[in-house]
C-alpha cells in the first residue's frame, strides 16, 4: 500500500465521520462512490487498514478511526488547507483551482514545509472556503454554522464557510460575489427544493440552486 493512498483513504473516512451520524461508521460503499472505485477494492484497503491499526471496521456498524489514523487524517487536512491558502494569498490562484493543486502537492511536501507557509501566511485559521486549519497539535476546531437552507426568510446571516462544492459553482459564486464574509438576506425561497432569492451585502438579488444552498454554512 502507498503512503499516498493510505492517506487519502484516512482523509476521506475521517471526513465521511465528521457529516455522518456519531452512533455509526463510515460504510464502504460510501467510501467507494467518494473514490469513484469499486466496494471490493475499498473493503480489500479497509481490511489492510484495520490490519495496522488505523481503523475498526465492523460489518453492520462500518469503519471508524483508530487514533494513529486520525491523526494522519487530520495532518493531511492540516497540509491540504494550508495549500489552499498559500495558493491563494501567495501565488495568485482563484478559490476554484486550489482544491486539485492541493490534493497533489499534500502528499509531497514535510510537516515542516506546511509549518513555515502557515507562519508565512500569519497563521491563518481557516482556508478560502472557510474551512478550519487544524492546529500543529492536531486539534481541530468545531464550528457551529447553520445550511442557509435552514435560515427564515428575511434573516440576515454571515456567509462562514462553502462546504466541497465543484470549481464551476464556486466560479459561480465569486461571479456573483458570494465568498465568505458576505451578508445574506433571504428573500424567496421556491416550493419543492426550488432555488433561494438571495441579497447579497445589501445590494444584488440572486438564486442560489437549493443543492448549493445546504452548502453554504452561516453564522444567524
Amino acid at each position: 500500500m502507498s503512503s499516498k493512498a493510505l492517506e487519502d483513504y484516512l482523509k476521506i473516512i475521517y471526513k465521511l465521520e465528521d457529516g455522518g451520524s456519531a452512533d455509526k461508521g463510515v460504510q464502504t460503499s460510501v467510501i467507494a462512490e467518494r473514490l469513484a472505485i469499486s466496494q471490493a477494492s475499498v473493503s480489500n484497503m479497509i481490511k489492510k487498514l484495520a490490519d495496522q491499526g488505523y481503523v475498526s471496521y465492523a460489518r453492520y456498524y462500518g469503519v471508524s478511526l483508530n487514533d494513529s489514523g486520525r491523526k494522519i487524517a487530520l495532518n493531511m487536512i492540516r497540509k491540504h488547507r494550508i495549500l489552499e491558502q498559500y495558493l491563494v494569498e501567495r501565488l495568485n490562484y482563484s478559490w476554484d483551482e486550489v482544491d486539485e493543486e492541493a490534493e497533489v502537492l499534500e502528499h509531497a511536501i514535510s510537516d515542516k514545509l506546511a509549518n513555515r507557509m502557515w507562519d508565512d501566511l500569519g497563521q491563518p485559521t481557516h482556508d478560502p472556503h472557510g474551512a478550519p486549519i487544524p492546529s500543529i497539535d492536531g486539534e481541530l476546531v468545531k464550528q457551529d454554522l447553520t445550511p442557509l437552507i435552514g435560515v427564515p426568510l428575511n434573516h440576515r446571516v454571515q456567509v462562514k464557510r462553502i462546504k466541497n462544492r465543484s470549481p464551476e459553482e464556486l466560479r459561480y459564486l465569486a461571479n456573483i460575489g458570494l465568498t465568505t464574509g458576505v451578508e445574506l438576506l433571504i428573500k424567496n425561497v421556491a416550493p419543492l427544493n426550488g432555488p433561494l432569492l438571495v441579497e447579497i451585502n445589501g445590494q444584488d438579488l440572486h438564486a442560489i440552486d437549493y443543492r448549493l444552498a445546504m452548502a453554504l454554512l452561516v453564522t444567524l
